[in-house]
């Protein structure tokens, strides 16, 4: 309940500080705003249409299922993803040799693109969520692998040794030592996988899928209606935004508190 409190608290001076993200926010509006009036409404609508089709999908209802329908398969195949690859890259940085064999492994897996891992998942899972959420643990599970397995391997070798002199208990030695420095590798991994999975999960659903917002944009690229695409994309966009910026930097800052120079 503490850090459900420091975390609402937080919020607000965080939104102060990010004046420098919104700033880049509104030079990209300006940017799309000038292709557009350079290349008319049938090439790139401006932001204006864009957003004004926004508010009458998600008005009208018609946006909700379909954002609901994606947020869950992403989800559910980014929270696999989390569990797995946090809990594997921290036993496996625990052991030189369990490291050593792992790497080449995670090469592979990060070799394959996922456009081949959505082909296999369509033969395996065929139509089902299964094809999606598939394809979103197997994107997302490498990445969030290597930043556990580098944050455990990059623990200061002396804290380790010190850790062992005072026999430290392995609760404490694990919540003290090895999870705020392990956890400080795993946030931007987390991160990256949560960008990854709704650009795989929507890549996934316009392939396969008769719903969701890949589904949506299959519709709205067969009707050639270029503003309800953009306005699918934004709604991807602000819903990644809103989640990292709003749920899991602050939380991560406060995580990290730890980091702070104590004076």
């Amino acid at each position: 309940m503490s850090l459900f409190r420091a975390w609402l608290s937080g919020i607000p001076a965080y939104l102060w500080s990010g004046w420098g993200a919104i700033a880049s926010l509104f030079l990209l509006l300006a940017v799309w705003e000038g292709v557009s009036l350079a290349y008319g409404d049938l090439i790139l609508p401006d932001p204006g249409s864009t957003f004004a089709t926004l508010y009458r999908l998600l008005d009208s209802g018609a946006a909700w299922p379909e954002l609901l329908v994606t947020a869950g398969r992403a989800m559910t195949g980014l929270a696999l993803a989390m569990l797995a690859g946090s809990l594997l890259g921290f036993a496996a940085g625990m052991s030189m040799t369990a490291a050593m064999m792992a790497r080449p492994l995670v090469t592979v897996l990060l070799g394959i693109p996922p456009i081949a891992w959505l082909v296999l998942a369509m033969l395996w899972f065929g139509a089902s969520d299964g094809t999606p959420i598939f394809t979103v643990f197997i994107a997302c599970f490498p990445v969030i692998f290597i930043g556990a397995l580098a944050g455990t391997r990059t623990l200061d070798h002396h804290l380790k040794d010190m850790a062992t002199v005072l026999r430290l208990p392995p609760r404490m030695k694990f919540f003290d030592l090895y999870l705020p420095h392990v956890v400080s590798y795993l946030f931007p991994a987390w991160i990256n996988a949560l960008g990854t999975s709704w650009k795989v999960v929507v890549m996934a659903e316009l392939l396969s899928s008769a719903d969701g917002i890949g589904a949506a944009l299959a519709v709205s690229r067969s009707h050639l209606d270029m503003e309800a695409t953009l306005a699918w994309i934004a709604a991807v966009v602000l819903t990644l935004l809103a989640v990292e910026y709003l749920l899991l930097e602050p939380i991560k800052r406060e995580v990290e508190r730890w980091r702070e120079v104590q004076t």
